[in-house]
């Protein structure tokens, strides 16, 4: 029995505003529980709420970002239920036609292939707050997140994801997109980027669709794709011992590696929506519009083509500087000045991310400057340090942010380049391995590496390589004389 899969996908991201959705309390991660609320975002009688003009923005920017149909008027509807996170018991948010954005789309490459996913709709609503289970039938709330401008991003019908592969791409091309935006910091560990799938699967041939199933609990990438994996596999279970699909929520367990119910999925007249009462419709000029659509900056999919057009990069290189603005930033300000940008890629992707992922740092608060790169590539380039010294060098830039000239003065790492002290470390380290030396001859070419290294353990690794493979070269077949 073959089936098909269908994954809709709601995303929610956390908007980069200061203050909540309707009213002046901060809405920044952490603090003490129950620390950044007032009567507005607790639903107290008599509290009014009024709308956050820059979270309206950011909602218009990204709607515009993802080709998006821009709706004016766009009204705000009350949500209607009823659980511990949601003080008023219903949330302020969008339903119907008419969301900030709408007909939209998102492209992205999976497996290097271009696909493009409709999106049905871009709106704004309210976060609620957060539950904390501290054991047996015990919850705390902390409703410090309740009223923080929060943007919804939904995929249109039927879905054009149909692997968990698409469903994880599309995620990172979304968060890569919202970063590159300013509008969402992206970071899923926290809570600020959350996804939901949909997931629903039929007989190939088939045009009925079977009930969704929605899944909670995907704090990575990687649980997004496990999670979607084992509900497809979960669901095709169950269709071929001739069982049926619920409609219901199930919650994504990481460490078992398995979803389990959490309650039946509510259908939309469940939630009893109408206008919210306390808010006119919201009305965009033209121009505005506009002047937000012209302070879009450069987008990551139109940056990787740019990358491999302009500085030669293969796919890979490029997808990966791009993924992160401010990674990108610094690979073309040292690519600008540097005639070589697949050294620079090569120094940023490897040494430097590397650094930065031992050290849990961010690009933004990296010490070593495009400017440094440029200087110790051409360090290298002069011949003043070898690309192996040159690595003991980033590191110690990367430390302490100094000048390469200054690492390099300081630890005594100047290359040895005069053919006279190489020859006779040579000389020595070929007349110290005379066994080595005549199995080499007898035609064992590999121990080249051999002889190579133990030039460059003697000189403590600065010794000029090529002047080093050339010398042993020639002493080795005869023609430089010695041994």
């Amino acid at each position: 029995m073959e089936f098909e899969a269908f994954i809709g996908m709601e995303v929610h991201a956390e908007l980069l505003t200061e203050s909540k959705m309707f009213c002046g309390c901060s809405a920044r991660f952490g603090g003490p529980p129950n620390s950044n609320v007032c009567p507005v975002c607790l639903g107290l009688p008599g509290s009014l709420p009024v709308p956050n003009r820059k979270a309206v923005e950011y909602v218009v920017r990204t709607a515009l970002a993802l080709n998006c149909e821009i709706s004016s008027p766009t009204i705000f509807y009350r949500k209607n239920y009823y659980y511990p996170d949601l003080p008023k018991n219903y949330q302020i948010s969008q339903y119907g036609d008419d969301p900030i954005g709408k007909n939209g789309y998102l492209e992205f490459l999976v497996n290097g292939e271009l696909k493009r996913v409709r999106i049905r709709r871009v709106h704004l609503e309210e976060d609620t707050g957060k539950l904390f289970h501290v054991a047996g039938d015990l919850s705390q709330i902390d409703y410090n997140r309740s009223g923080v401008p929060l943007m919804e991003i939904v995929t249109d019908f039927p879905p054009d994801i149909h692997t968990a592969e698409e469903a994880r791409e599309y995620l990172v091309a979304l968060r890569t997109l919202l970063v590159y935006l300013g509008v969402c910091d992206g970071k899923m560990e926290e809570g600020s980027l959350r996804c939901e799938p949909n997931i629903s699967i039929r007989i190939k041939g088939e045009e009925k669709f079977n009930p969704k199933v929605e899944l909670k609990n995907l704090n990575s990438f990687r649980a997004v794709y496990r999670g979607i994996e084992y509900e497809l596999k979960r669901q095709a279970e169950v269709l071929s011992k001739g069982g049926k699909i619920v409609q219901e929520t199930r919650r994504w367990d990481d460490a078992r590696g398995e979803t389990f119910v959490m309650r039946s999925k509510e259908f939309e007249q469940d939630y009893r929506y109408f206008p919210e009462p306390d808010l006119v419709p919201l009305t965009f000029e033209p121009a505005w519009l506009d002047a937000v659509r012209e302070s879009l900056p450069e987008l990551p999919l139109a940056k990787r083509n740019r990358y491999q057009q302009q500085y030669g990069l293969p796919a890979y290189d490029a997808e990966v500087l791009t993924e992160d603005p401010w990674m990108a930033r610094f690979f073309e300000e040292a690519a600008e000045e540097y005639h070589d940008p697949k050294a620079v890629a090569n120094w940023v992707m490897g040494d430097m991310m590397r650094l930065l992922k031992e050290n849990g740092a961010d690009v933004r608060s990296i010490k070593v400057t495009p400017a440094k790169l440029v200087k110790m590539l051409k360090l290298i380039d002069a011949g003043t340090i070898s690309g192996k010294i040159a690595k003991q060098v980033f590191q110690e830039m990367f430390a302490t942010g100094k000048d390469p000239e200054e690492v390099v003065r300081e630890k005594g790492l100047t290359q040895i380049t005069d053919e006279a002290t190489i020859a006779s470390v040579v000389e020595k380290v070929l007349a110290d391995n005379p066994k080595e030396v005549e199995r080499y001859r007898a035609g064992e070419g590999k121990l080249m590496a051999f002889f190579v290294g133990q030039v460059m353990r003697a000189t403590k690794g600065k010794a000029n390589p090529e002047l080093v493979n050339r010398m042993l070269a020639e002493k080795l077949s005869g023609s430089g004389g010695g041994i």
